[in-house]
């Protein structure tokens, strides 16, 4: 399968929007897409599709969050959600959507990605538990779910605090 990855464009959307629909089985990712994407704060080169023959076949999107410190908000990205074609899942579509946007990232300068999902998934690409560095998440999950990576090493340490998701994340729950 023959698959390039590049940034989301305005044409891609409805795609996206049903691809998301389509992976998850209802519409809360794709409404957290469509919120991300109309804040101030949204950084389209972090929105990327994997395409296969003019299809999108798979999405994943970094945006920006804080951890709230004692002393001021640490600037971060959350990764969420990656999106696969149900057609395309357990092809590597997923993985190459995670490495391409952390290579992104880390090429636009950003230092770290919070990312809340499966303990088994993840840390291929070097996230680890969040928590045991001092980063907690804002609601009650899972410790092995709850995990980071730094695209700069050491751009976590001495870093304690809570993530906070903008509100555009709860507008689309």
């Amino acid at each position: 399968m023959e698959c390039c990855i590049r940034p989301e464009t305005p044409d891609d959307h409805m795609q996206v929007h049903e691809l998301n629909r389509l992976a998850f089985g209802d519409e809360e990712e794709a409404r957290l897409v469509e919120a991300v994407r109309r804040t101030p704060e949204h950084v389209p080169e972090l929105s990327l599709v994997a395409e296969s023959d003019g299809r999108i076949i798979g999405h994943v999107l970094f945006s920006p969050i804080t951890i709230e410190t004692a002393d001021r908000p640490v600037a971060t990205l959350s990764l969420a959600p990656v999106a696969v074609h149900p057609d395309f899942q357990r092809r590597g579509v997923g993985s190459a959507l995670v490495r391409a946007g952390l290579e992104a990232a880390r090429s636009l300068g950003r230092t770290s990605v919070i990312v809340l999902g499966h303990a088994e998934y993840y840390p291929r690409f070097g996230f680890v538990p969040a928590r045991p560095r001092g980063i907690e998440p804002p609601l009650d999950v899972p410790d092995e779910a709850f995990m980071s990576i730094e695209l700069v090493p050491g751009a976590l340490a001495g870093v304690h605090g809570t993530v906070r998701y903008p509100a555009a994340y709860d507008a689309a729950f």
